[in-house]
């Protein structure tokens, strides 16, 4: 095992030093050598300093330089050293942290990650959170909380009783909602199509004056970043139509929502504390290695109804919050 550890780590760090000169993308020949690695499925096993050597040889020349200095596509940011090594570390721990009693050491660390980030962020002190695969799943992750919000408050228990039968529930958006957010609500039944759509101005921002004061179980969703012109919704403001007409606000925060964390970029999102929910990526300007996104919700409450789960084989007799919840 050491020995095996170590010739990875000499893999990965002759990697990380070619960063700095090798080409961004691949070439053709480098992406076309990776059937090399179609075969197959081997009957016997392979010795797995093999494995690693293969791996090395056919898919680091066929990577994307994304961790390089020169890399300016799409918003991917290259991990911190402290984060890179921190994520082998975990790997070799190899925690579940899907409950507290089970995995203590890494459910208790992802707490304290959590409150640093809601105090990093400048979100309400009592927001809980969730560590997930990105900003994809923290908007299924959110959307599903206010779907149980909006829905208990018209007396609809969502969770036992499905959504047949179920109060409408009206779904706001801006016309250059990112497309993940369709797909979020999508899947949890609220429908992709079945929005209503307000006006985006030339930069993509919505014009949240025309957001329309509707009745009954709502949700609008805000952007703080347009991937493709950097401008931000008018958050505030939205929010305080929302109270206005009982709505949930959720904010779209992929890569925006740390300019909260820079003060001469925070009013971009000013009043995004009035909001109940956001999704963002770690993986972006926090530096991470993937896959980091993260969940917040201002009502705890109202995210352990959506998510939590029990069974007779798991423990949940503990003081803490298990992660899963």
């Amino acid at each position: 095992m050491k020995e095996l550890l170590r010739a990875t780590t000499e893999h990965a760090l002759q990697y990380l030093d070619s960063l700095q000169s090798r080409p961004v993308a691949p070439d053709a020949e480098a992406v076309a050598n990776l059937k090399s690695l179609d075969i197959a499925l081997p009957r016997e096993g392979t010795a797995p300093s093999e494995v690693i050597q293969e791996l090395d040889e056919f898919g680091r020349p066929a990577t994307m330089a994304m961790a390089g200095p020169r890399f300016f596509g799409f918003v991917i940011g290259g991990s911190l050293p402290a984060a890179l090594a921190a994520n082998w570390l975990v790997s070799a721990w190899d925690q579940n942290t899907g409950l507290y009693n089970s995995t203590p050491a890494t459910s208790y660390i992802e707490e304290i990650a959590l409150k640093w980030l809601v105090d990093l962020l400048g979100l309400p002190s009592q927001t809980a959170g969730a560590f997930v695969s990105g900003t994809s799943v923290a908007h299924l992750t959110a959307l599903a909380a206010a779907r149980h919000s909006v829905l208990e408050r018209a007396g609809w228990d969502v969770e036992s009783d499905g959504l047949f039968g179920a109060p409408p529930v009206t779904v706001i958006i801006g016309k250059e909602a990112h497309p993940t957010l369709h797909k979020a609500l999508g899947i949890i039944g609220l429908g992709r199509k079945r929005v209503l759509e307000v006006p985006a101005d030339s930069q993509g921002r919505m014009q949240t004056a025309k957001i329309p004061r509707v009745s009954g179980p709502a949700i609008i969703c805000v952007q703080a970043g347009n991937v493709n012109t950097g401008s931000f919704d008018s958050i505030g403001e939205a929010c305080e139509i929302a109270k206005e007409i009982g709505a949930w606000v959720h904010v779209d925060g992929a890569f925006g929502l740390w300019a909260n964390v820079a003060p001469t970029r925070a009013h971009l999102v000013a009043g995004v504390e009035q909001a109940d929910s956001w999704a963002t990526d770690g993986h972006k300007w926090l530096n991470v290695p993937y896959d980091s996104g993260i969940a917040f919700v201002r009502d705890a409450n109202a995210l352990r109804a959506s998510m939590s789960i029990s069974a007779e084989y798991l423990p949940h007799a503990s003081e803490h919050r298990n992660p899963s919840d």
